[in-house]
């Protein structure tokens, strides 16, 4: 087959196995943080620290939701890497955030974090952390989702369809669920600039 096309019928056949119950649970948890006025803590490493800023922009933007991702500060991430070593740079940031109770986590991220086999031990610390304070904890993962999937209470598996792509699957579904997410009508509070520009004349 064709590579794009191939690609692109993984691309669908992903989106018709992304389980929608799970998909609803997010929606329901997110709904809550925010009548709880907590807020919410987004994390991920590689491309997944990136989609998570883009995804806190949406969440406080669209949704209205206080919302933060500590790789955004990339100085504060620097210095606690080098001074207090990888592992533990979020759950740090996140002591320091007075997580509680009334926050969530959001884990972005391929694997959900093994410390078995040394992946994103960050993530771990920080989901540990996270059920120790009593706040929810979120994701959107790739492959068996790691211990997010094991620990947390509303997470989205995206479904490996090929054992060659699961990086670019999980990443860029990632988007797409973040996406759907502010779309929902029980979470979107603000239209977009597009969604609501006046429709140019013919």
């Amino acid at each position: 087959m064709n590579p794009i096309d191939q690609y692109l019928q993984e691309v669908c056949e992903i989106s018709q196995k992304l389980d929608r119950a799970k998909l609803e649970n997010l929606v329901e948890h997110l709904v809550r943080l925010r009548d709880r006025q907590g807020r919410l803590f987004l994390l991920g490493v590689g491309g997944s620290a990136a989609n998570a800023s883009h995804a806190v922009n949406d969440f406080r933007k669209i949704a209205g939701i206080e919302c933060y991702a500590p790789t955004d500060n990339v100085s504060e991430l620097t210095a606690r890497t080098n001074d207090e070593g990888w592992p533990t740079v979020f759950s740090a940031w996140l002591e320091v955030s007075h997580l509680s109770e009334r926050d969530a986590l959001f884990i972005l991220s391929v694997g959900g974090g093994n410390l078995e086999k040394n992946i994103s031990p960050n993530l771990v610390a920080a989901v540990k952390l996270a059920k120790s304070r009593g706040a929810a904890v979120l994701g959107i993962v790739g492959r068996d989702g790691g211990y997010t999937a094991q620990a947390g209470d509303a997470v989205v598996i995206v479904p490996t369809v090929h054992a060659d792509r699961v990086t670019p699957h999980a990443e860029a579904f990632q988007a797409v669920v973040w996406h759907l997410l502010v779309s929902h009508p029980k979470i979107g509070q603000n239209q977009t600039k597009w969604e609501s520009a006046v429709a140019p004349k013919p």
